[in-house]
């Protein structure tokens, strides 16, 4: 079954969150997913409040900039996100925007290489291994959890070019693609990371989440014109949607063939009604989605 989303923007103060996120666990939301956009809301706190608030819905992050994180932190707040609340917090971490990583002094020469090492590292920590390594950018020294997750977790790698869709495939055990990425983007991707799977031996399953933005009501159409327009999108075809649930689905649809497992609907950062745009995709949208 295609998995369907919906997204709390940062644009919203916090204390929007958790009326949207009772909405969302009682609706049916499969995922709600946050962001940590500089400066706005942290993650990882914003996670934790949202999966304290809530009972089922799971709750996704997209994404945790890695150079703002030292990789130990980065695990030990996962661990305890995964041993609260085992099987609804959802992970990706990723380079960040990079002239906001170089607003706070944390802008680094070679992001496709950090983020090789925090997942990597990641990753083991979360294994419950005990980790000795010394790269151009990760250093631990004999570093471990002393409370691992109790199980498998999945950590989802934020991508969008070549190398770094090849890195998520081979590095990762899934990948978030922006609401910039239309049907023929994710096919590319798609090609991109089992490129990168087939080089690193892995067989394994990996999961593609997709953003999609989308807007409804009778302004719908004009909202995600001006908004594709303000991320100089407006000319990128098959890019984003406006309208009712038929129309919303359709779009789905379109991802899902093209190679995305999960869909995300994500509301221009002027959306009016935050809840009811979260019923209308638990109730209205995944009623057309198979």
């Amino acid at each position: 079954m295609t998995g369907l989303g919906a997204v709390f923007r940062p644009q919203l103060p916090p204390e929007r969150l958790r009326a949207v996120v009772e909405l969302a666990d009682a609706s049916g939301l499969e995922e709600l997913w946050l962001w940590e956009d500089c400066f706005r809301e942290g993650g990882i706190s914003a996670a934790a409040a949202a999966l304290a608030w809530s009972e089922r819905v799971r709750i996704g992050v997209g994404l945790l900039p890695v150079p703002l994180r030292n990789v130990a932190i980065t695990a030990m707040e996962a661990a305890t996100l995964y041993r609260l609340f085992p099987g609804r917090p959802i992970l990706a971490v990723g380079h960040g925007v990079q002239d906001w990583m170089g607003q706070v002094g944390a802008r680094a020469e070679s992001p496709v290489t950090l983020l090789r090492e925090h997942l990597d590292a990641l990753r083991a920590l979360l294994r419950g291994e005990r980790l000795t390594t010394r790269g151009r950018y990760v250093a631990l020294d004999d570093v471990g959890l002393d409370w691992p997750p109790a199980g498998p977790v999945d950590i989802l790698a934020g991508a969008g070019g070549p190398r770094t869709l090849r890195l998520s495939g081979a590095a990762a055990d899934g990948t978030v693609l922006t609401a910039s990425t239309a049907p023929e983007g994710v096919r590319r991707a798609r090609r991109l990371i089992d490129e990168g799977r087939e080089s690193a031996g892995r067989t394994d399953a990996h999961q593609v989440v997709v953003y999609l933005l989308t807007a409804t009501g009778p302004d719908g159409a004009a909202r995600l014109r001006a908004e594709l327009a303000e991320e100089g999108l407006e000319s990128v075809p098959d890019l984003g949607v406006a309208g009712d649930a038929d129309a919303v689905a359709e779009a789905v649809r379109r991802l899902v063939e093209a190679g995305a497992d999960t869909v995300v609907l994500q509301p221009t950062g002027d959306e009016p009604d935050p809840e009811a745009f979260v019923r209308f995709a638990a109730e209205e949208v995944r009623a057309l989605v198979p």
